[in-house]
């Protein structure tokens, strides 16, 4: 899935938000805070619930331009990466892609029957998102 929007919002504000997050997120599961500039190649477990659980690697970490990482699960591998360019010093152009990768046929058929019927939901949950961050400005 691709989702390309333009912002207004200066890129360095929207990353801000993202790289936030992350280190957030990091802390939260971690107890461990660290800086930006660790977040490249950082890895972690998320746990989600008590049965549920993930390896997070933060594979790309480019100040203002690209965060991108990848939830592996015993499932599957699951890929997002966020290009952020600055319009101007009020906007900016996002392009989020993510990307999955299932672990097994039975799996796969599952994830891509599922992936059709909730790519609607996500689509619009992430642009709620984003409208969300523009207000915030």
């Amino acid at each position: 899935m691709e989702i390309r929007k333009e912002l207004q919002v200066p890129a360095p504000f929207f990353f801000d938000k993202l790289a936030d997050s992350a280190l957030y997120d990091i802390q939260r599961q971690t107890g461990k805070k660290i800086g930006r500039q660790q977040l490249r190649d950082f890895e972690y477990v998320k746990q989600f619930n008590k049965n549920s659980r993930a390896r997070i690697k933060i594979d790309k970490f480019v100040e203002n331009s690209i965060y991108g990482f990848t939830t592996s699960t015993v499932r599957n591998d699951f890929y997002v990466e966020y290009h952020v360019e600055a319009l101007d010093e009020k906007k900016c152009h996002v392009t989020y892609v993510e990307s999955m990768k299932s672990h097994g046929f039975i799996q796969t058929l599952n994830d891509k029957t599922v992936g059709i019927l909730w790519s609607f939901l996500r689509k619009r949950r992430f642009n709620a998102m984003l409208s969300q961050i523009e207000q915030t400005y």
